[in-house]
């Protein structure tokens, strides 16, 4: 399975505000061989850390590919980079955010690209919420723990509630 996270708090100027713009790289997502198998919907969540930008709108995707995982970070930052996305400072608002979350089961290892799973995505409920939704048997490739889990251990000041 592999899992792809989408994130964005600024509206694009060629395809709208954050919900719009996700759609639209989801299109282009399959237009470059990823083909979406299943997709959470939509969540909001506080920018992480927290700060005085606008909340993100979130969700999460698993695909089917036959490109290694470096080729799909490839695609995933030339699709960013189409939105206008330049990567200037760490934590900014951005139009878009993909990131490459778990590639089945493989585990990077030191100093390998891409890191996998995502170092940062069993601290993020904007990640875990949606991806309980459609991979609820889905277990941490390093750790081993149940999403569920993982979703319980966040702080309860973790937010991302479903936009519908």
């Amino acid at each position: 399975m592999i899992l792809i996270g989408l994130g964005a708090n600024l509206a694009s100027l060629e395809f709208g505000a954050p919900p719009r713009s996700l759609e639209a790289a989801l299109s282009l997502m399959a237009e470059h061989g990823l083909r979406t198998v299943a997709r959470s919907r939509w969540y909001r969540s506080a920018p992480v850390p927290p700060s005085d930008q606008s909340w993100f709108v979130n969700g999460v995707v698993a695909v089917e590919t036959t490109l290694e995982p470096a080729a799909v970070l490839e695609i995933l930052h030339e699709i960013e980079a189409r939105f206008g996305r330049v990567r200037r400072e760490k934590n900014a608002a951005r139009v878009l955010d993909l990131d490459l979350l778990a590639y089945d089961d493989r585990v990077s290892g030191e100093g390998e690209a891409p890191i996998l799973p995502h170092p940062r995505l069993h601290e993020r409920a904007f990640v875990l919420r949606p991806l309980a939704e459609i991979a609820p048997d889905w277990r941490h490739p390093r750790l081993g723990s149940a999403v569920e889990a993982l979703i319980a251990d966040l702080p309860p000041e973790s937010a991302a509630d479903p936009l519908d």
